[in-house]
């Protein structure tokens, strides 16, 4: 709801400070005092086409500025939201414009610096205008589809078509990841196989790569300790046959002195005697210590060719691992990984199958629940045609017709919406084709329509209603006409906040609140201004309306019971 309207140094208003109530409003005044400036303002706020013409001469700029209360449930937060502007649910909006005698313009958001596009979107939103010169909200199909679903009570299935839509969404997207996962997968598997055919030769072990160094240094110290023990071995081959000759020279020499006539106990065959037994001595601690050797070289017992076998597997395995970009220490891992994945590959087929089963599951129920939206539609559509028609003879429109075009979409356009288009048509004359409301081509008679079909719609909308602008809504009509208009207009204020700018005294007798719009002061300084009627002054305004500058007693008369009417 708008709450209040400040307007600054627009055409003929230097300063105007309007607070606004619920239900119908009426703006009368003589032709040329200025209504419209008010309508043109609140436009200003609200992000509508204006020119420099706004600006009030000799002023630098005009601003316009108005505050609305929207309810917490109000779609437009949402829009804040996705603009990234600042706001309470709790308190009022404050939509700011500003317009400079050059024509530059600057556009305000609850004091945020904004766009003049996102203010006009926000004011979309917020108000519907229905007049002479702009309509603004009717005109754009896009409005047709909700207005539609809310006349038919079809919110509730058009919640469940979204919903539909959402899963068909999801179902596809997920069909279309595992259709490229597929497709990447079987262009690896040919690379993965063969990996995988290598680590499955190599087998390594978790830990396998510290063991093979461990155990390539130990064989590689084993191998040197060897080789020492066989050098030492050497030293001993035939050293006990040359000991073993050396005693028997000692033998023969000794036999020899004793022959010679040396006694045994000679001094010569002594020395003799002592050098063979350390010989003897010799041969025996040889043969100890050629054992102690060969017992040694036992203690260093492996495969001769196991160093060879250590190092070649230890080679393959980094090999691999640098072929393979990772550790070594990883490649049992990625052993698991690439059979885990050739796995994949096999069931990801499977996988797509259900959820192709899926997407069709999923787009038949979308299709289904449309199709009964579809027709929902239709029959709504008849409905709010007749009832139309209906409102159109007592608004003087009983030339036009009026129907609801509920045109199917082809399956690539489905969307959240459903699968069909609604576009509400006229044609104004009889014989001539139908088309979209702007073929309407007086103002007048477009506000009209827009009041029957708001009128048919009354008590059917859901949701925040926006403020509905109507803008001499009675031209050119008069009596039980003007009559009809007013009584419409006070049944759309009913759950509504109504602006009528009126000539019909029948019109403003059904307003609960009534503002005089006048001219004042000099050709020098002239300035419109603004008064907000008392119950008498409102009786004395409606009286004007009907006598015109000569006021009478019947006139007033006749303005008392209009507003009792």
């Amino acid at each position: 709801m708008l709450i209040g309207l400040q307007i600054r140094d627009v055409v003929l208003i230097e300063a105007l400070d309007l607070s606004i109530g619920p239900g119908l409003t009426a703006l009368t005044g003589e032709t040329g005092a200025g209504k419209s400036i008010i309508l043109d303002a609140l436009g200003l706020a609200t992000g509508m086409r204006a020119e420099s013409g706004l600006v009030r001469r000799g002023a630098a700029q005009a601003v316009a500025t108005a505050v609305f209360a929207p309810a917490p449930d109000h779609p437009v937060w949402d829009l804040l939201e996705e603009k990234g502007l600042a706001y309470a649910r709790d308190e009022d909006l404050v939509l700011r414009r500003s317009l400079s005698a050059d024509g530059r313009s600057r556009a305000f958001v609850n004091d945020q610096a904004s766009g003049v596009g996102v203010l006009r979107e926000i004011g979309e939103r917020l108000l519907e205008v229905h007049g002479q010169h702009e309509t603004v909200g009717l005109l754009d199909a896009r409005t047709h589809r909700p207005m539609l679903d809310a006349f038919g009570g079809l919110e509730p299935l058009a919640a469940e078509v979204a919903a539909r839509h959402r899963d068909w969404r999801a179902a596809r997207e997920r069909v279309e990841a595992l259709r490229e996962d597929v497709a990447r997968a079987a262009a690896e598997t040919e690379e993965l196989t063969f990996r995988l055919s290598e680590l499955d030769r190599l087998d390594p072990k978790e830990g396998e790569e510290t063991a093979l160094a461990e155990e390539r240094a130990l064989l590689g110290s084993a191998e040197k300790a060897l080789a020492d023990i066989a050098a030492a071995r050497e030293v001993f081959d035939g050293l006990s046959a040359k000991v073993a000759s050396a005693v028997r020279a000692l033998e023969r020499a000794r036999e020899r002195a004793v022959t010679a006539g040396a006694g045994a106990d000679s001094a010569a065959v002594a020395r003799v005697t002592e050098a063979s037994a350390a010989l003897d001595r010799v041969l025996i601690e040889a043969g100890e210590a050629e054992a102690a050797i060969d017992a040694a070289a036992s203690a260093f017992d492996f495969e001769p060719d196991r160093l060879e076998k250590a190092e070649e597997r230890l080679f393959d395995l980094r090999g691999l691992a640098r072929k393979l970009n990772v550790a070594v220490e990883e490649l049992p891992l990625l052993r698991v990984r690439f059979a885990e994945r050739l796995r994949a590959v096999e069931s990801s087929e499977d996988a797509l199958k259900a959820a192709e089963a899926a997407l069709k599951a999923a787009r038949d129920a979308y299709i289904e629940a449309a199709a009964r939206l579809t027709d929902g539609r239709k029959t709504a559509g008849e409905r709010l045609a007749m009832s139309v028609m209906g409102e159109l003879s007592p608004l003087k429109l009983e030339k036009a017709r009026f129907r609801v075009a509920v045109e199917a979409l082809p399956e690539e356009r489905a969307g959240p919406t459903g699968l069909d288009r609604v576009a509400f048509e006229v044609a104004t004359n009889p014989g001539a084709p139908f088309g979209d409301l702007g073929a309407i081509a007086s103002g007048g008679e477009l506000a009209r329509f827009a009041l029957a079909l708001k009128a048919s719609l009354a008590g059917r909308a859901t949701g925040p209603q926006p403020l509905m602008i109507f803008d001499e809504v009675d031209q050119g009509v008069g009596g039980a006409v003007a009559d009809a208009v007013g009584l419409r207009l006070k049944k759309l204020a009913g759950n509504a906040q109504v602006l009528v700018v009126t000539h019909s005294p029948q019109v403003a007798a059904r307003a609960e609140a009534h503002w005089r719009i006048a001219k004042a002061g000099d050709a020098e300084r002239l300035r419109t201004a603004v008064e907000v009627l008392s119950p008498a002054d409102r009786e004395e305004e409606i009286a004007r309306m009907l006598a015109g500058a000569q006021i009478t007693d019947a006139a007033r008369a006749a303005a008392r019971a209009l507003i009792g009417a």
